[in-house]
């Protein structure tokens, strides 16, 4: 029996006793590999870093995000977004507005919504406004594995396929970790380059996996897909986060605005739920108990779009001032304090003279 276990042990494979069970389980464990029976029966939301600088608003030289959303029967991608900035509910949201909603271009059919939505387990995507628009329209979330990218394959690979078909005919292209071109294109024009390859070049050709176009498979099925009754509801619920308040006697005071309305004056001291795009603060939508009330504005910035990230950049701006401006008055103050252990470096000024007290007479008994 003593020299059972030595012989056992050295049959295990050494990936097992020297990586771990983990490094182990990645090399030799079986995938089970599933496809949807039907579309939009299962979708698959991720995000990615694109291997390629754009320029921003001020010129600079950046890195964008993309999010992307695909029919796991057909292979089709339903919706995109690229953005700048760390992956957001936000973000997340707006690329499944446009996978769920009708498309201008007749020849990107592909909408609806999922009866799954298959994620990670990033910030956003267990954000509390998120799993709000799942129960909201009847989307079951499913979360992979943590640490386990093995069953979000099907998205990578169409990760890949852009960084490896799309990205090099792109200026700005990295490659080794620098661009091999100067980059020139905007937020704008990568959306419409990524926009093109997605509906002119991969919805159109033959999938590896399914052997057919995914528009093609996608339409196969001679479904009526399941819909919003409007776009407006569908932005209610994805894009405007909802927030509870208080109406009070000068309006609604939310992110640091003050929003009014006319209609407002018969709710004050009422709780209410404002919804907002974070996109474009001017405005807000008030619903009480459920039911639309009215639209309040902000005055301050009525007719210009200011946006969530404007505010925020803003406050941190005005943080900055106030602790430089404190930082500021204590180097003056310390400037007149005496250093400890030695003479003052300033003269202390000299004393006033004193003042005879002048006693007031208040009564004759005082003499």
């Amino acid at each position: 029996m003593g020299n059972f276990a030595p012989a056992l042990l050295r049959k295990v494979d050494p990936a097992f006793t020297q990586d771990g069970p983990a490094a182990f389980r990645d090399r030799f464990e079986l995938i089970h590999r599933h496809r949807a029976e039907a579309p939009n029966a299962l979708w698959q939301a991720d995000h990615t870093l694109l291997d390629v600088l754009i320029l921003d608003q001020k010129g600079k030289p950046v890195r964008p995000w993309l999010t992307t959303v695909i029919d796991d029967h057909s292979r089709a991608v339903t919706g995109y977004m690229v953005f700048l900035g760390a992956p957001s509910a936000l973000n997340t949201s707006l690329a499944l507005r446009q996978a769920i909603w009708r498309k201008a271009d007749a020849a990107w059919a592909v909408c609806g919504i999922p009866d799954v939505l298959y994620v990670d387990h990033g910030s956003d995507f267990t954000s509390v406004h998120l799993q709000q628009v799942a129960a909201d329209l009847r989307i079951r979330l499913i979360y992979s594995t943590v640490a386990r990218p093995q069953g979000r394959g099907k998205i990578e690979r169409l990760f890949g396929t852009i960084t490896t078909e799309l990205l090099p005919e792109l200026p700005g292209h990295l490659v080794g970790g620098r661009p091999a071109s100067a980059p020139r294109l905007s937020l704008a024009e990568l959306d419409r380059a990524i926009g093109a390859f997605v509906v002119g070049t991969y919805n159109l050709r033959s999938h590896s996996g399914t052997g057919e176009a995914p528009r093609e498979t996608w339409a196969a099925g001679a479904f009526l897909p399941r819909l919003p009754d409007s776009l407006e509801e569908l932005d209610l619920l994805l894009v405007q986060h909802a927030k509870p308040r208080i109406v009070q006697r000068d309006g609604i005071r939310f992110e640091g605005l003050r929003y009014t309305s006319p209609t407002l004056a018969g709710f004050v001291g009422e709780a209410v739920t404002v919804r907002f795009d974070p996109r474009d603060l001017s405005e807000i939508r008030v619903f009480h108990r459920d039911r639309f009330v009215c639209r309040a504005i902000s005055e301050e910035h009525a007719g210009e779009a200011v946006t969530l990230k404007d505010i925020e950049a803003a406050r941190r701006a005005h943080r900055m001032a106030l602790r430089a401006g404190i930082g500021e008055r204590i180097t003056r103050v310390a400037d007149f304090l005496p250093i400890a252990g030695g003479p003052a470096q300033t003269a202390a000024p000299p004393e006033p003279p004193s003042r005879a007290r002048i006693r007031l007479r208040l009564y004759e008994e005082d003499d």
